[in-house]
């Protein structure tokens, strides 16, 4: 009632200002609309007219306006329905990708990725699953689908870098690679994996040149340190390229630069000594070789000495050798295993049994030292004791167990387990040569007899 009484008060007014506005305006007013077509009003008509055309277009407008809103809400809300429909069903596929279930996670997101195409994550999960169950080529296709929806997408980019690298297509990795640093210069991870196929391929030189990038773009801390190492490991290989292809002088050079940056480098001292055996500086071979010995104790090093000196017929300067590096540490066992060596090689057979049983007695404990004591024993004459030795090296007891070796990791074992004490796999225990036996033939002596009689 309220809002009625309003209504027909604001009607009495408008009709009393209409009547006043009209009284003292009584001329009229003529609007042209063409040369040929024309209006003429009173003023105060003119007026109310202009004044409820501007109503209805100002309404008309807001009319539209409120229309296209509601519109894009209704439309709105079901673009939104619709997205976390798909996202559900998008979420379910991956818990069952994380879960094993390959199949159903196919389902699942397929389903997602039919319901929209324009999903990435689904692509990629999709792909997951098809790499998981071994079609690589369908995982490829759709990691492509995936990277047509996203060509800069750096997720799209590696995963799919990856995966032509396991499955051997390594030029079209290295080729997402480098597009990955065409578009980002300082992308350690595309470097490193760049790098990693170049070493792989044995492209010393490419992968030295993305090394140093890494470093000069890399932050102090542990993993510089790290690409500091494999830079100067890609330094050696190249090093050793020139060692292998003649160029000595540069493989000695590098070489010797290598050891003052890092001097526990153990193959640029091995490379060392043998570029400069191969130049004929036998003599600065030693050296190397001598001193390689001293500062890291590694047995390649007596490995080449021993080489370079038997060659050379002077077994007697590396008998010195060792006896004065054995004054210097009385307690080096492996060098004491190399001595023992020696002298059994230059039928010193007492001060060869008397360091290698120092090696027995201190605890060490391996076939070939039981080889060489039992080969010292013979030349002695010990045949008992000899025999003894080379059953400890055949690992031989009074049982003449065989033994078990696992097909899974390789571990071997005197007694059967039903499950592997090391790798953890059941029924993988058989006798090592099991395959050496099951393929052979038996000899058909009878055959050979038949023959032979025929031949007669």
């Amino acid at each position: 009632m309220i809002l009625v009484a309003l209504l027909v008060l604001a009607f009495i007014v408008f009709a009393i200002g209409f009547l006043y506005f009209w009284g003292i305006n009584p001329g009229e007013i003529t609007v042209f609309l063409t040369n040929d077509l024309s209006y003429t009003l009173p003023a105060a008509i003119m007026l109310i007219c202009v004044l409820l055309i501007g109503l209805l277009i100002g309404n008309g407008l807001h009319f539209l306006s409120a229309f296209l809103y509601t519109f894009r809400n209704w439309k709105g809300g079901r673009r939104l329905k619709k997205a976390e429909e798909v996202g559900s069903i998008y979420r379910s596929g991956v818990g069952k990708l994380l879960s094993g279930d390959l199949g159903k996670a196919r389902i699942l997101l397929k389903k997602s990725i039919d319901r929209d195409p324009s999903r990435i994550d689904g692509h990629l999960a999709l792909a997951s699953v098809a790499l998981q169950e071994g079609n690589t080529d369908e995982g490829i296709e759709l990691l492509q689908k995936a990277r047509k929806l996203d060509p800069k997408g750096l997720e799209v980019l590696f995963k799919l870098a990856t995966t032509y690298e396991e499955s051997g297509r390594r030029e079209e990795a290295m080729g997402i690679y480098k597009e990955l640093l065409d578009g980002d210069a300082n992308n350690h991870k595309a470097m490193r994996a760049l790098r990693d196929i170049q070493m792989d391929l044995g492209h010393w030189q490419d992968a030295l040149d993305l090394q140093k990038k890494i470093l000069k773009t890399s932050k102090s801390g542990v993993k510089t340190d790290t690409e500091k190492q494999i830079l100067l490991q890609l330094r050696y290989e190249i090093a050793r390229s020139n060692f292998e292809a003649g160029e000595l002088d540069r493989a000695i050079e590098a070489c010797r630069d290598i050891i003052k940056k890092d001097a526990k480098f153990t193959p640029a001292r091995v490379t060392l000594g043998d570029a400069y055996h191969q130049a004929g500086r036998d003599s600065d071979a030693i050296k190397v070789y001598q001193d390689g010995y001293k500062a890291l104790k590694r047995s390649v090093f007596l490995a080449r000495l021993e080489d370079l000196y038997i060659n050379a017929e002077e077994p007697a300067a590396l008998l010195a050798f060792y006896r004065s590096q054995m004054q210097v540490d009385s307690e080096d066992l492996l060098l004491k295993l190399y001595l023992g060596r020696l002298c059994l090689r230059l039928e010193m057979v007492d001060e060869a049994m008397q360091h290698l049983i120092d090696l027995e007695t201190s605890g060490v404990d391996f076939t070939k030292l039981h080889l060489l004591l039992a080969e010292a024993q013979r030349r002695r004459n010990n045949i008992d004791e000899a025999v003894i030795e080379y059953q400890k090296a055949l690992s031989i007891d009074s049982h003449l167990l065989l033994g078990f070796i696992c097909s899974a990791c390789g571990a071997r074992f005197n007694e059967w387990h039903s499950r592997c004490p090391e790798c953890k796999t059941w029924d993988s225990f058989s006798l090592p040569e099991r395959k050496q036996i099951q393929n052979a033939k038996l000899f058909d002596g009878s055959k050979m007899i038949l023959l032979s009689e025929q031949g007669k």
